[in-house]
């Protein structure tokens, strides 16, 4: 892995000069709508686009891979409905400190774009710089565009964080071994980080600070509550007791023999 800084050229250009010129594959990374359908494949069955072209700078599905196979790929992740790529590929493309992870499948991750959320929390808070989002310390942004969006508006030098990657890291390789079931027996990449716990937005609330995990506290309790629920409903009285219940009659009681 190469771990010299870029002069960040190429990509669409935002502010006055190049020192803060994105990339194109960062450009592309942070624009780029994941999961959505291949229309080039769009009647084969697994053909969600989950895999960036960091030449090409766009996302292709599983079947476009052949298409790509001497070009870095990076796979896409996605949490509860937003896009995440694991920390380990992240940061060997661009300086990711500051950026808080979260712990999903034993793996760390990183959010691509800021989520949406119901009211910002401006306070005694330590919060995203971007967003407002709540962080934990040390950390000041809740995801790489909240990062790159901040160093851009300060007029700051992106390639200062952006890193000369070496494409072997990137290889086609690396999803020759990720198979799931198709009858066209082609390469699929699991890209749905499944997780018992369902992720919630962070709020103002103190009881729901993300813990070291990246779920919060308040989420764990919920599913630990689901489970004894669903416990309970699986345990009822047998059959045949309900049976013998409903066939008895009501009516006059009756007297026991004389002794």
């Amino acid at each position: 892995m190469v771990r010299e800084s870029s002069s960040g050229g190429g990509g669409g250009g935002v502010g006055g000069g190049d020192m803060v010129m994105k990339p194109a594959w960062l450009d592309g990374l942070m624009a780029e709508t994941f999961f959505a359908g291949c229309g080039v494949h769009e009647n084969r069955r697994k053909n969600e686009k989950n895999v960036f072209c960091l030449e090409c700078c766009q996302s292709v599905c599983p079947h476009c891979l052949p298409s790509h196979r001497s070009h870095p790929l990076l796979q896409v992740r996605r949490y509860v409905y937003h896009d995440v790529v694991r920390l380990d590929d992240l940061e060997k493309l661009i300086n990711c400190s500051y950026i808080q992870p979260y712990t999903i499948n034993s793996a760390k991750v990183i959010f691509l774009n800021q989520r949406p959320q119901s009211r910002s929390c401006k306070g005694s808070a330590n919060i995203c710089f971007t967003c407002d989002r709540i962080l934990q310390e040390p950390f000041r942004f809740c995801s790489i565009s909240c990062k790159v969006d901040y160093m851009v508006c300060q007029g700051e030098d992106l390639s200062s964080i952006i890193y000369r990657f070496d494409e072997s890291d990137f290889a086609y390789s690396q999803f020759e071994g990720l198979r799931m079931e198709d009858e066209e027996g082609q390469i699929t990449p699991n890209s749905i980080l499944e997780d018992p716990l369902q992720f919630k937005g962070s709020s103002c609330s103190s009881n729901e600070t993300m813990g070291n995990s990246g779920i919060s506290h308040d989420t764990e309790a919920a599913a630990a509550a689901v489970a004894v629920r669903k416990k309970k409903k699986s345990t009822g009285f047998l059959p045949g007791i309900v049976l013998s219940l409903s066939s008895r009659r009501k009516g006059a009681p009756h007297r026991s023999p004389l002794s």
